[in-house]
């Protein structure tokens, strides 16, 4: 292709756009741009029922919660929500962050002891270690899957993974951030995963991103919501939450997992243009996802 062509495609490219970045025109990357999402409230469908571990029963919780001496942590702290922000901060201070490195295998204390060799891993692992570290203390809590809009037609950079976890003294679920050491707060409530995304399209004043040492700077909390919001589209976890083998995890309709999509939406099929999304059922009633858990 002649490079003076090629050059003036791209500037016009830039115009057309409103000068988005060439790397979203193509379909590389996510859009960041935020878009409107509202979900049914209507009655549960009994079809979907979630397991969660027994903590002190469970052996692999109980080796967890021992090697890395969790209960010290969370003893002396009478205030949940502050024990989840402990644990929380614990989780983020394991490994530093890469993108691109899998552990050998996807469980807790594999990560974590691979973690203490030297080893960095993405967030996918914070979401998990999160969540089985606040299971280990009788928090019940989960893996969340998050997913951009255009899921199925960027090449990268279409997913994002945290945890939620249920408090009962707010009787509601909580979306943490293992990653970024993040909680989003509105009025000292904190805030699930569709009530975040919520709160920041309507650019609420009062939102809050906390942590164990407190509110995070304005210019920090500034640079997340810009990062994470892209993400809070598409949401997705997994029927069986116990530390158990796979072949004994509980399956509805042969699928693992519940994906909650926003009215109006597709129900995506593919991950990233070439994984095929094969283990989910969908919903977009907010009340299947955010069941109290048994």
């Amino acid at each position: 292709m002649n490079k003076r062509f090629l050059f003036f495609s791209i500037i016009i490219l830039l115009i057309v756009s409103g000068c988005q970045p060439i790397y979203q025109l193509i379909n590389l990357s996510p859009s960041n741009k935020l878009k409107n999402t509202t979900f049914l409230e209507t009655d549960l469908n009994p079809i979907y029922q979630f397991n969660y571990p027994d903590t002190l029963n469970n052996e692999y919780l109980r080796e967890l919660r021992q090697v890395y001496k969790l209960d010290s942590l969370t003893d002396k702290i009478d205030n949940e929500l502050e024990k989840i922000k402990v644990i929380l901060d614990w989780t983020n201070k394991q490994w530093a962050h890469s993108g691109s490195n899998t552990p050998s295998k996807s469980d807790p204390l594999t990560i974590l002891e691979e973690a203490k060799k030297g080893n960095n891993f993405r967030c996918v692992e914070y979401g998990i270690v999160s969540a089985a570290a606040l299971n280990c203390i009788g928090i019940p809590s989960r893996v969340l899957a998050l997913k951009t809009a255009d899921v199925e037609k960027v090449k990268y950079g279409a997913g994002h993974v945290v945890a939620e976890t249920y408090s009962k003294e707010f009787k509601k679920w909580i979306f943490i951030d293992g990653q970024f050491n993040a909680i989003p707060v509105l009025n000292n409530i904190p805030l699930n995963a569709v009530e975040f995304q919520k709160a920041i399209k309507e650019n609420v004043v009062n939102l809050k991103i906390m942590n164990n040492k407190g509110e995070i700077s304005k210019a920090e909390k500034e640079r997340y919501i810009a990062w994470i919001s892209k993400y809070l589209f598409y949401h997705d976890i997994t029927f069986d939450n116990r530390y158990i083998d796979n072949s004994e995890k509980v399956r509805i309709n042969d699928k693992s997992k519940l994906m909650l999509v926003p009215l109006d939406a597709s129900n995506p099929s593919v991950f990233q243009k070439k994984s095929k999304i094969e283990n989910c059922l969908y919903t977009n009633n907010i009340n299947d996802f955010y069941q109290e858990p048994n």
